[in-house]
């Protein structure tokens, strides 16, 4: 009895405390600071030149394998989203976030390239991709420590943050190819065949995921890496086929099983959320003696550059196109939400090591990554000082309104 109770309460502290708050993330990108800069030379000898196999450096295990995981989990998200009953079905509810996140993809790239053109390099203008990504686990912590737990504006910047993966996919994808690795698109036939696999499993109703993965996983992942894009996303071409019928999980529900889809979930999240150690370990070692005007740039870009083109484009579909907010979601809301997602760490660090191959160039822009986690403080100082005064403003503009529509509906009385 005393074991079970023990492992109920481990249970609990695993996965809704160091699992849901990005513990071993943030440990291990606190770890890889301070070893960086007390052992630099320990640690990249450990990161990029020890050899596992003879051949493999732990930074490419790190890039090349637990990342497939890590996006696959992204993937998943994706899926569950779009599937009937998720948060962007049906499209049409879900319009404004979706607009909101394409704000908070070109809203930093416009402004990183506008301050990299005034105070940066012309070297350094690759780079405009870090700024395109929110880390959704910390940008839900965030969230959910400015606004409470049961906030529309949660919802909304989890909606934001889901949208924001998949088109950050996708700018990995067609904007960030391997590094001193020619295109090769025919490879991409083998990407197709893991597809057209995993499609057959399905119509034959295998109900492991195993197949999917082993077989059609390793196709994406072969024909990615030969055609010199990042075999990271290999899972995601393989994620949408695995079975996931509503009413059948609703019905294997009832038994407590699951479907071959949220089986592969709950089976990989744990390996994904206690791995970002390793992540963060092998991308956030950074020496603070690499920091240039690169580091305020790309810090800048995600924190100012997400609130601007997130409260834009809401506003501007939101009131201006009527498709209207979330209930129970204010203006200010809006945009302490968009400074919210201004939390790049994840993807932005992935994405760096993508977009510069000049490690010193590479390492200011991680650092401006690494900052951007600031993001949390300054949108909990925004929402204390502005909290009252957009509260009175919004009262006002209610009352308004009220008066408004009681005089509409006052008889007009003409005289006699």
């Amino acid at each position: 009895m005393s074991n079970t109770k023990t492992q109920s309460t481990w249970g609990h502290i695993s996965k809704d405390i160091i699992r849901a708050y990005s513990i071993p993330l943030i440990l291990g990108v606190l770890v890889a600071l301070l070893v960086a800069n007390v052992a630099p030379h320990w640690y990249e000898y450990w990161i990029e030149e020890h050899m596992f196999f003879g051949k493999f450096t732990f930074a490419w295990f790190v890039e090349n394998v637990f990342m497939v995981l890590f996006f696959g989990t992204a993937g998943i998200e994706i899926v569950h989203a779009l599937s009937p009953g998720g948060a962007l079905n049906p499209i049409k509810k879900a319009v404004t976030p979706l607009m909101a996140t394409l704000g908070g993809v070109l809203g930093p790239a416009c402004l990183f390239l506008l301050l990299n053109h005034f105070f940066g390099h012309p070297d350094w203008s690759n780079g405009w991709g870090i700024c395109t990504a929110t880390d959704i686990a910390l940008a839900w912590l965030f969230a959910k420590l400015v606004f409470g737990k049961d906030h529309p504006a949660v919802s909304f910047l989890l909606l934001l943050a889901v949208a924001d993966d998949a088109i950050g996919l996708a700018i990995i994808a067609i904007f960030y190819p391997t590094p001193g690795q020619p295109i090769r698109p025919l490879f991409l036939l083998l990407v197709l065949a893991g597809m057209l696999v995993a499609f057959a499993f399905k119509k034959l109703k295998v109900k492991s995921y195993w197949p999917y993965i082993v077989v059609g996983g390793i196709l994406c992942w072969l024909g990615l890496f030969k055609t010199g894009v990042s075999p990271a996303l290999s899972l995601v071409f393989i994620v949408p086929f695995l079975p996931n019928n509503k009413k059948e999980f609703e019905a294997l529900e009832k038994f407590g099983k699951e479907t071959t889809l949220t089986k592969f979930e709950h089976n990989v999240s744990p390996i994904v959320d206690y791995g970002l150690f390793f992540f963060g370990f092998a991308m956030a070692g950074v020496r603070f003696s690499v920091m240039s005007a690169l580091t305020f740039i790309v810090m800048i870009s995600l924190i100012v550059g997400k609130m601007l083109g997130i409260s834009l484009f809401t506003f501007v579909f939101g009131h201006g196109f009527k498709f209207g907010l979330p209930k129970g979601m204010s203006n200010l809301d809006v945009i302490v939400a968009g400074i919210v997602g201004g939390t790049g760490l994840t993807v932005a660090l992935f994405v760096t090591n993508a977009a510069y191959t000049d490690l010193a160039i590479q390492g200011a822009a991680k650092m401006g990554a690494l900052f951007s986690a600031s993001a949390g403080v300054f949108a909990f100082i925004v929402h204390t000082i502005f909290r009252p005064i957009f509260q009175r403003a919004d009262i006002e503009a209610t009352l308004e309104e009220e008066a408004i529509e009681k005089l509409h509906e006052e008889p007009i009385h003409k005289d006699a």
